[in-house]
């Protein structure tokens, strides 16, 4: 948590590898991305790391399945588990509750299922690390408390490091540990 402005996404956008750090380090299982190439920083985000952002980022013209496949048209298991994704990706999508949306268009969608949607789009390679960039903030108290629901349970169920990033207090008190940005440094709430 922390005030607009104080760097919130910009931490994100680093641990994610979308952005190179200043100074310091970022490694997850042992890699550093920015000691990557190019394009193995991109399999790298592909198969490691799963983004939510405010906007769900969803293509308008494709279907909620659709959406939620496309990471996995760069990975690199995609021409022999083909099959395997697009159960995934159901499963996915039932488990958020919009099984019953498969076919339909993001503007056919609520905000809230537009979410879950960019939820299960960020599960589906099963990355190790789950960054959220204020995942509730463009939803009503009833729809976000849903989504909450089911990022507080990703963490325990299919083993997710879930970082977010949030103004909400409600969502951030659901969370195990909180760090408030100030002046440009984390410092853990107690």
């Amino acid at each position: 948590m922390g005030p607009s402005g104080s760097g919130k996404s910009t931490l994100l956008y680093i641990i994610g590898s979308l952005e190179p750090p200043t100074s310091g380090k970022v490694t997850l299982d042992g890699k550093d991305p920015f000691a990557l190439s190019e394009r193995e920083q991109a399999e790298f985000r592909n198969q490691q790391v799963g983004f939510v952002f405010q906007d769900h980022c969803l293509l308008p013209q494709c279907t909620v399945v659709e959406n939620v496949l496309t990471p996995t048209l760069v990975h690199p298991r995609h021409a022999t588990e083909a099959e395997g994704f697009a159960a995934r990706a159901r499963e996915l999508l039932e488990s958020v509750g919009l099984g019953d949306r498969l076919d339909h268009l993001p503007s056919e969608l609520s905000g809230g299922e537009k979410q879950r949607a960019a939820l299960a789009r960020a599960l589906i390679c099963e990355p190790t690390l789950l960054l959220c960039d204020e995942p509730t903030g463009n939803l009503d108290r009833k729809v976000a408390e849903s989504v909450a629901d089911i990022l507080v349970d990703l963490e325990t169920r299919r083993q997710v490091i879930l970082v977010v990033v949030t103004h909400n207090p409600e969502l951030a008190g659901r969370l195990p540990v909180r760090f408030d940005l100030v002046d440009h440094r984390l410092e853990r709430r107690t």
